[in-house]
């Protein structure tokens, strides 16, 4: 079943239907909150709660909107909600460990293994450092393979309103990394 039928189930009281767009959408939901509060216990909450606001509100899904779509709506709003009340950011760079990195291979020398893990952590630092939407459009396009019109549908803004705010995010990317981004 798709996700617009799972959530007609859903709407109808079948909560297996649920337990399988939980089982579909946890890990993802959990690493797109990591990356944009950049604390796993936020970022497990924050997924948790996304998945109980869904469940709330399933009788107003919208069946001719994809679910993830939706789902990211309810995601993104809660993690900018909590990170206005966090009055600390904590540092995010070192919260954020081989998310979803794949291993680097055992042949590589030890020099590139560590040159590799100081860009990872300059990059991870830089998005921190980022505004909210631009961390977020980074994110999408550059962390989650995110085609422009997918951003477009999931942050309800214009294709050239993405095309723009990633511009401007990567302009601030680079500006931010400074010479580590030259190399």
């Amino acid at each position: 079943m798709d996700d617009a039928q799972l959530m007609v189930a859903v709407q109808q009281g079948d909560t297996a239907a649920f337990r399988i767009l939980v089982d579909r959408y946890k890990k993802r939901a959990y690493y797109t909150a990591l990356k944009l509060v950049g604390d796993s216990d936020d970022a497990s909450d924050l997924s948790q709660e996304a998945f109980i606001r869904v469940y709330n509100a399933r009788r107003r899904y919208d069946r001719t909107r994809p679910f993830y779509a939706w789902f990211f709506a309810i995601l993104r709003n809660l993690a900018k909600n909590h990170l206005k009340k966090r009055s600390v950011r904590s540092e995010y760079a070192a919260q954020v460990k081989d998310c979803g990195e794949q291993p680097l291979e055992a042949d590589k020398a030890p020099d590139c293994l560590v040159e590799a893990d100081e860009t990872r952590k300059a990059v991870w630092a830089a998005v921190e450092k980022l505004s909210y939407d631009h961390r977020e459009i980074i994110i999408l396009r550059h962390f989650e393979d995110m085609p422009y019109e997918e951003i477009a549908r999931l942050l309800e803004i214009p294709i050239g309103s993405v095309m723009s705010r990633l511009y401007y995010a990567r302009r601030r990317l680079r500006d931010l990394l400074g010479e580590a981004y030259e190399r």
